[in-house]
C-alpha cells in the first residue's frame, strides 16, 4: 500500500512540473516530463509494483533466485568441461594422445632484385635511401 501511495505522489508531482513547464511555453519538455511522470502510475495500475514488493520481501523468492543461479552455474561448468573434452579426443586403447608433426609447406620462391653493376648482391638499398632522402632523414 505504501509503494502505491509513493508512486502516485511521484506521478502527481511530475505532472505538476509538466504543467509549469507547459505554462512557460516549453511544450516539448512538458510532454517529456509528463511521459516520465505517468510511468510510476502505470506500473501501479498494472500490478507490477505489487509483484515487485511481494518478491523483494519474500525469502522464498530469494531462495528461488539462488536456485536459478546454481542451475545456471551448473550449465556453464558442464558446457566448459564438454568443450575441454572435445578438444582432446582420445581413441580407445591409448592412454595419451600422440603428438603429430606439423605438415611442411612447399618452399616459396623469393623474388630478388638484380644487383646493379658494381654492387654486391643483397645490398641494394638505393630505393630505401631515396625514400629516406625524400622525407629528409
Amino acid at each position: 500500500m505504501l509503494a502505491e501511495t509513493i508512486c502516485s505522489a511521484v506521478s502527481a508531482a511530475g505532472l505538476g512540473i509538466a504543467a509549469i513547464s507547459a505554462y512557460r511555453k516549453k511544450f516539448l519538455s512538458a510532454a517529456r516530463i509528463a511521459a516520465y511522470a505517468l510511468v510510476p502510475l502505470g506500473l501501479v495500475m498494472t500490478g507490477v509494483v505489487d509483484w515487485i514488493t511481494s518478491t523483494a520481501f519474500s525469502p522464498v523468492a530469494w531462495a528461488g533466485f539462488g536456485v536459478l543461479g546454481v542451475a545456471w552455474l551448473l550449465f556453464l561448468s558442464t558446457r566448459a568441461v564438454e568443450r575441454r573434452r572435445a578438444g582432446r579426443e582420445v581413441p580407445a586403447g591409448e592412454a595419451e594422445p600422440r603428438a603429430v608433426a606439423p605438415a611442411t609447406s612447399a618452399p616459396s620462391r623469393a623474388v630478388t632484385a638484380k644487383p646493379k653493376a658494381g654492387q654486391p648482391a643483397g645490398e641494394d638499398f638505393s630505393d630505401i635511401e631515396a625514400i629516406l632522402k625524400k622525407h629528409g632523414i
